[in-house]
C-alpha cells in the first residue's frame, strides 16, 4: 500500500517493517463504516460519526497494534500513535475524539497522551505562549498529555520548563527539550539523556519488561557520533522529475545517506533535471546538468511516472554505461537502462517503453496485463515479493547484487509499479551483454539487471524499491553497492564476500 511519509520515518528509526493498516486516514475509516453499513452489520440502526466512526477508529487501533513488526513475530509491548497536523485542525477532531474515547476503554495505565509543541525564541528569549494555547486546545477536547515535547533551536532553559509545567498541568521532569542537535541521529540519544525510557515505564507500568538502567544504545550512539567526524565526501547525482519537490525522493535520500554512514563519507546530493539533459535550447541549464553528471562520483535515476525526463534518464543511463561511471537505477531508472541498451547495442532505434510508444515496433517495457488501465489510483503491483537470482554471469561468478544481499538466492522487497520488461524480449537483451540476474518467483518478470563487472564497476538496476527497506544501521545493498563503487571501496568489499 502506499502511506504517508512519516511511516518511513518510524520504520527507519525503529527497524520494524509496517503493513498497509498502520497507516490509518479517515478515507479507510469511512469506508470500512460504509461496507459494515451496506452488509446490514449495523441492524439498520443510523449509521452516526458518534459512536460508529469513533468505535471504528479504536477498533483499528487495537487491531492493528497486535500484528507482529519484527523478527520476533510476536505483537509490541507499545504502540505509537501519531495523529498528524496541529490540534484544532477539522481533519484530525474525530481522531481526538476516538483517543478521547480510547483512554477509558484501555484505561490510563495503558494511555500515555504526549504533545510536540514549538517553543520560539523571540528577542532572545524562549516563548512558552503556543505551548500553553496548544494544551489548552487539548484539554479542551477532553485530552491531558502526561508529556510535553518542546521543539527549540536551543535547550530549554530551566525556567521555561517550570512555566511549562505550571501552565500546563505536567511533571517538570515530564518537560522534554527537543533542540538542534548536529544530525538527526543524536536525537534518540537526546531522548534518552532525558530520562523518557523511565518515563514512559513509568506512565505505562513497564518497569519489569524495560532494561531502564542500560538500554542497549551503543550502536546507535557509535553510528550518530560517527556521522559528527566525516571529513571526506561522496558526490551523488540525482536525476529526476520531481527536483522541485524533494519530498518525492525522500526515501531514496535517506538510503544514500544511511549507505554513505555506511561507508564514512559525508553525502554530497547533487539535482539534476532529466529534462534538462537533452533541452538544447537551453544551454546554460543543459551545460550545468551535464556538468553535474560528469562531476559526480556515482549516478542514482529513481522512479517517476510520465514521459517528461525519460528521453534525460535514457542518455544518463547511456552515459554512465560508456564511461564506467557508477550507476544505480530504480524501478523507472531500471527501465531506462533496458530501452537505452536495446538502442544503442542491440540497434533497436524506436526501442521504448510502451508507457511512451505504444506504437514501438521493439516494446521493451509493457504494462502488465493485470493490471487495470482505466483505473489508475491503487492498482499498481504494490508491496512486498520476493526475488530470486537465477543468473550468473557468463564466466560463471555470482552477479553483484547477489553478493551485496549476502549471497543468499531469494530477497524480499517492495514494489510499486504498473510497467514491466517485455517477456519476449528478455533473452535477446540478456544474450547481448546486460544480465537479467534476479527475477520473480515465475522468472517471467525481470526484477534486477547489471552488467558484468569485467565491462563496468557499477550497472545495476533493479524494479523493486530497496529504498524502501534501508535503515541507518543496515543500508540498503544496492545504495551500498553505488556508493561503495563511487568511493572506490567495492572491489574490495567483493573479494572479501565472493
Amino acid at each position: 500500500a502506499e502511506s504517508d511519509l512519516d511511516l518511513g520515518n518510524y520504520e527507519r528509526f525503529l527497524d520494524i517493517n509496517l503493513t498497509a493498516d498502520h497507516n490509518i486516514t479517515t478515507g479507510k475509516i469511512y469506508r470500512e463504516v460504509i461496507s459494515r453499513e451496506r452488509r446490514g452489520d449495523y441492524l439498520g440502526k443510523t449509521v452516526q460519526v458518534v459512536p460508529h466512526i469513533t468505535n471504528e477508529i479504536q477498533d483499528w487501533i487495537e487491531r492493528v497494534a497486535q500484528i507482529p513488526v519484527d523478527e520476533t513475530g510476536e505483537p509490541a509491548d507499545v504502540c505509537l500513535i501519531e495523529v498528524g497536523g496541529t490540534v484544532g485542525d477539522i481533519e484530525s477532531s474525530i481522531f481526538f475524539e476516538a483517543l478521547r474515547q480510547f483512554q477509558f476503554r484501555v484505561g490510563s495505565d495503558n494511555f500515555c497522551l504526549m504533545f510536540v509543541s514549538l517553543v520560539p525564541i523571540l528577542s532572545d528569549e524562549q516563548k512558552t505562549k503556543p505551548t500553553q494555547h496548544g494544551v489548552r486546545d487539548l484539554r479542551s477536547l477532553g485530552l491531558s498529555p502526561k508529556v510535553i515535547f518542546c521543539r527549540c533551536p536551543m535547550p530549554l532553559e530551566d525556567p521555561c520548563k517550570n512555566k511549562i509545567s505550571a501552565f500546563c498541568h505536567v511533571n517538570k521532569e515530564n518537560v522534554i527539550s527537543v533542540h538542534d542537535v548536529n544530525n538527526v541521529y543524536h536525537v534518540p540519544l537526546l531522548l534518552l539523556q532525558q530520562n523518557l525510557h523511565r518515563i514512559i515505564a513509568n506512565e505505562l507500568k513497564l518497569e519489569g519488561r524495560m532494561a531502564l538502567d542500560s538500554p542497549d544504545m551503543k550502536s546507535w550512539s557509535d553510528m550518530a557520533h560517527r556521522v559528527d567526524g566525516f571529513t571526506e565526501s561522496v558526490t551523488i547525482a540525482l536525476i529526476g522529475k520531481y527536483t522541485g519537490l524533494q519530498d518525492a525522493y525522500l526515501s531514496v535520500i535517506k538510503s544514500l545517506k544511511h549507505a554513505s554512514i555506511a561507508c564514512e563519507r559525508k553525502l554530497n546530493l547533487v539535482w539534476v533535471e532529466a529534462a534538462m539533459l537533452v533541452d538544447k535550447e537551453n544551454m546554460e541549464e543543459y551545460e550545468s546538468a551535464w556538468e553535474k553528471v560528469k562531476s559526480a562520483d556515482g549516478i542514482i535515476v529513481p522512479g517517476g511516472f510520465g514521459n517528461r525526463g525519460f528521453k534525460g534518464k535514457c542518455v544518463a543511463a547511456e552515459y554512465c554505461r560508456k564511461n564506467k561511471k557508477p550507476y544505480l537505477g530504480i524501478c523507472l531508472g531500471f527501465q531506462a537502462m533496458v530501452v537505452e541498451y536495446a538502442r544503442n547495442v542491440l540497434g533497436w532505434e524506436d526501442a521504448n517503453s510502451a508507457e511512451f510508444d505504444e506504437n514501438s515496433t521493439h516494446p521493451v517495457v509493457i504494462f502488465m496485463p493485470e493490471i487495470d488501465k482505466e483505473t489508475m489510483g491503487g492498482n499498481m503491483r504494490l508491496g512486498a515479493r520476493n526475488t530470486k537470482f537465477t543468473h550468473k554471469h557468463d564466466d560463471g561468478s555470482t552477479s553483484t547484487t547477489q553478493i551485496l544481499y549476502g549471497g543468499g538466492d531469494v530477497v524480499s522487497e517492495r514494489h510499486r509499479h504498473r510497467y514491466e520488461v517485455n517477456p519476449e524480449k528478455v533473452d535477446e537483451i540478456h544474450n547481448a551483454g546486460l544480465k537479467f540476474v534476479g527475477r520473480d518467483e515465475t522468472g517471467e518478470r525481470m526484477e534486477v539487471a547489471e552488467l558484468p563487472r569485467s565491462q563496468h564497476p557499477f550497472y545495476v538496476g533493479c524494479q523493486y524499491h530497496p529504498e524502501f527497506k534501508s535503515r541507518p544501521l543496515k543500508p540498503s545493498p544496492p545504495f551500498h553497492g553505488l556508493i561503495m563503487a563511487a568511493t572506490g571501496k567495492i572491489d574490495s568489499f567483493l573479494k572479501t564476500n565472493p
